[in-house]
């Protein structure tokens, strides 16, 4: 089984630049997309309806923000759920939580905290909810995986300058002990399981500085898994050779 994670940086946007071409490409049993920033009634009918598979998309509140999205195979038939079930975070349309059976997937949109300390705390805060419905699902025997968007590079090797960003949401210190904890509540990130120590291994470059090109970027996109999992995991790795957002797709394959 193949699971794949993109920030499209806006469904419509990408929708130009190939998506469904690129769709094909992954070949995934499960998709999950973020930063989607669009209504469902405005994603194209060729993506909404992409044969063989169901989708559902979580849009924020606010137009032109956030969001995101779900594909699956049709046979799959996943429980669906839509946000935390808190307010404070839900009105983002940050999280798709589809449960699967043999795991629980936590598609999610984490928070960017670069707009200043106030939203470095809202961050945090939904670090905190999000560890809190992982450990509740743990305590239940369930195994998760968690794919997304994490906003925060966990270690200097995971972003080209380190020390020039050392002071830069992303990569602050309050921001990477986060990471910490997802390990400490059970969750293995699955790339750094495979290849601890790969350099120049990014998800997302600046489109400011023409960062691709000369591959400086940063890892804030990720899979993690819950113990029951982590010997199931076959690969995990960048499709760094899809384009259409400032991201690339990431992704696992699963025995």
């Amino acid at each position: 089984m193949r699971l794949v994670s993109w920030n499209v940086n806006g469904i419509r946007a990408v929708a130009g630049k190939g998506f469904t071409d690129s769709f094909n490409e992954m070949n995934a049993d499960i998709l999950g997309i973020q930063e989607i920033k669009a209504l469902p009634e405005q994603v194209p009918d060729e993506i909404r309806n992409i044969p063989g598979y169901k989708s559902v998309f979580y849009p924020a509140e606010r137009k032109g923000y956030s969001g995101t999205g779900l594909f699956y195979k049709e046979e799959l038939d996943p429980k669906i759920e839509l946000g935390f079930g808190v307010e404070e975070f839900d009105h983002e349309g940050r999280v798709i939580k589809a449960d699967f059976g043999d795991f629980v997937l936590f598609n999610i949109y984490f928070p960017n905290g670069g707009r200043g300390d106030d939203y470095v705390k809202f961050k945090l805060r939904f670090y905190d909810c999000f560890l809190d419905q992982v450990k509740d699902l743990r305590s239940k025997g369930r195994e998760v995986i968690c794919c997304g968007d994490v906003n925060t590079a966990h270690k200097e090797i995971d972003l080209s300058n380190p020390k020039a960003n050392s002071k830069i949401s992303g990569f602050l210190p309050e921001e990477r002990v986060y990471m910490d904890h997802f390990a400490e509540a059970g969750l293995t990130d699955t790339f750094r399981m495979l290849y601890p120590d790969k350099e120049n291994a990014f998800s997302w470059w600046s489109y400011k500085t023409f960062a691709r090109e000369r591959n400086v970027g940063w890892r804030i996109d990720y899979f993690f898994v819950t113990d029951g999992l982590t010997k199931k995991v076959v690969e995990s790795d960048m499709m760094s050779d899809i384009m259409g957002s400032d991201h690339c797709p990431i992704y696992i394959d699963l025995k």
